[in-house]
């Protein structure tokens, strides 16, 4: 069954974006037809993060019903499909965010999930991308600011009538300071997917401009989502099978140095 899965935040800088990619990326992983859309059409970054800037047809032209869906959508060498935006400010000025939902059948057609990164915040850019979504997750921090605006992200989810079906923790320390998974559940009301702990590996894919699922597979943060992808998709993942052993990591530090 097809089905659009949006994610979005509270509030920017979280791992909204690397989520929306790398999770995307993960299902795809494990055998699944996957788009990722770039629905933060004010400061869209998909296609940087994909090594994708700039592209001759992109969701923008969609939503001005200057092309097609499917001339707007992109192979990655992975197999997964994205769908950028425009970087251009000037587009801006004419594009209408709420059209989005207008294509969702279409998005569906292409892949069987349908992953889009929306705007950070709960403006009006985010609220039209909320409003195609089949199924939401909120993206947060295991810190205060940060849940506050996870709570008013699912509170508007909630009064739109659209299921949020759980919170991915990000940038996770595990240390006594950040809040706990237990103290972040009773809070936001509902589960948490899978909680993808701090990792430099995410920064260096994104120097790559890749997922780091593909760029650094057996990495911590990579694991991670895979076990979301996993939980989401209901079949069986053993991250500790995944684990990088002594001498794939001896031969990763003397390829990187």
């Amino acid at each position: 069954m097809q089905k659009v899965i949006v994610i979005t935040s509270g509030k920017g800088g979280v791992g909204k974006t690397t989520t929306a990619i790398n999770l995307g990326a993960a299902i795809n992983y494990f055998g699944k037809e996957v788009l990722i859309i770039d629905g933060n059409l004010s400061t869209p970054n998909i296609g940087i993060h994909l090594n994708s800037p700039e592209v001759p047809v992109n969701l923008n032209h969609v939503l001005l019903k200057k092309a097609d869906v499917f001339e707007a959508v992109y192979e990655h060498e992975s197999g997964m499909k994205i769908m950028p935006s425009s970087l251009s400010i000037k587009e801006l000025k004419n594009i209408k965010p709420e059209k989005i939902k207008d294509f969702k059948e279409d998005f569906k057609k292409i892949s069987e999930y349908v992953i889009i990164d929306s705007a950070a915040g709960l403006g009006a850019e985010a609220s039209a991308v909320i409003e195609a979504a089949d199924e939401l997750i909120v993206v947060t921090n295991p810190e205060i600011p940060a849940i506050t605006d996870a709570l008013k992200a699912i509170k508007v989810a909630e009064e739109m009538k659209k299921p949020v079906i759980g919170v991915i923790m990000t940038k996770v320390r595990k240390n006594k300071i950040e809040m706990q998974p237990e103290t972040v559940k009773e809070m936001l009301e509902t589960q948490i997917l899978g909680m993808v702990p701090e990792d430099i590996a995410i920064q260096k894919s994104l120097n790559l401009k890749d997922a780091v699922i593909h760029t650094y597979p057996k990495s911590k943060a990579s694991r991670a989502y895979k076990e979301i992808a996993a939980k989401l998709l209901e079949i069986e993942y053993d991250s500790n099978q995944d684990k990088e052993n002594i001498f794939e990591k001896i031969g990763r530090i003397f390829r990187e140095d």
